[in-house]
């Protein structure tokens, strides 16, 4: 591991994040009391808690200048990325940090996004105000001299395209095996559909699919993917890994799960 995973590092940021003042060790202490006391799902009480904590720390960040909310965003969510990487690398037995990370994972959830707030807005449509630019490949695109098929004509209108194939979970992990020469079995499929169970209990994201088309739902979908697999790595370390330092396995991993949660949650409003 190089200088940028040293796990050292873990102290420093969180004692940078606390420097703010934005939120207390006191807060991290009372919101772990109703997060770890249920061993099944959190009751409406619970999360009530559970969010008036998170609310009072989304406050005082609120009332912060802007070059300091991107300063504490950016230092709160390196100690995030950086404990769920290491955590499945050293057996830490230290209880706070744990805690700290769980605080953490829920605040940067709540928090508002960069700039003026408006990337996306969960209305008819989602206004998006970036484009994602990546390159592809690099290379010559001229022409050479040469034989090649005949140009269709209209009445091919619209099936020159190449339409990407749709693939559901249940053929997800045979086709990811396939294209990036994984390993993975039917039983890490399990682990994909659990990270979708989650999905279809978050408000956020069932709000998001009713309320927008698939297109801007898939985009609103990929911001949240770092935290559904991170709820669940704990379930399957090799696919978590693969996922969030794979980026063309993570492309594949988001289009298959976008699809299938946004067809099952609109059919399951409509009936």
């Amino acid at each position: 591991m190089g200088e940028s995973v040293d796990p050292q590092r873990l102290n420093e940021l969180q004692h940078r994040v606390l420097e703010w003042a934005i939120f207390t060790r006191e807060d991290v202490s009372a919101f772990s009391v109703v997060w770890y006391g249920k061993k099944k799902d959190h009751t409406a009480t619970d999360h009530r808690m559970m969010n008036v904590i998170l609310d009072r720390a989304v406050d005082a960040f609120e009332r912060r200048e802007e070059e300091e909310l991107e300063e504490f965003r950016g230092q709160i969510t390196a100690f995030r990325n950086l404990y769920a990487f290491l955590s499945q690398i050293i057996p830490y037995q230290d209880s706070e940090l744990e805690q700290f990370y769980t605080f953490c994972r829920n605040l940067i959830s709540k928090l508002p996004p960069p700039g003026d707030g408006s990337s996306f807005t969960l209305d008819d449509e989602v206004a998006l105000k970036y484009f994602r630019i990546q390159q592809m490949t690099q290379g010559s695109i001229s022409l050479d001299d040469g034989e090649s098929d005949p140009l269709k004509g209209p009445t091919d209108v619209g099936s020159g395209g190449r339409k990407d194939e749709e693939v559901g979970l249940k053929d997800l992990v045979e086709r990811l095996n396939e294209r990036f020469g994984t390993s993975f079995s039917r039983a890490d499929q399990l682990f994909f559909e659990q990270v979708r169970e989650s999905a279809e209990g978050d408000e956020r994201i069932v709000e998001a699919a009713l309320a927008n088309k698939y297109d801007n739902f898939a985009s609103y979908l990929e911001r949240m993917l770092d935290e559904l697999f991170i709820d669940r790595m704990d379930g399957n370390e090799e696919v978590f890994s693969k996922v969030m330092s794979d980026q063309p396995f993570r492309a594949a991993v988001h289009k298959g799960l976008a699809r299938e949660l946004y067809e099952r949650i609109r059919a399951g409003r409509r009936h």
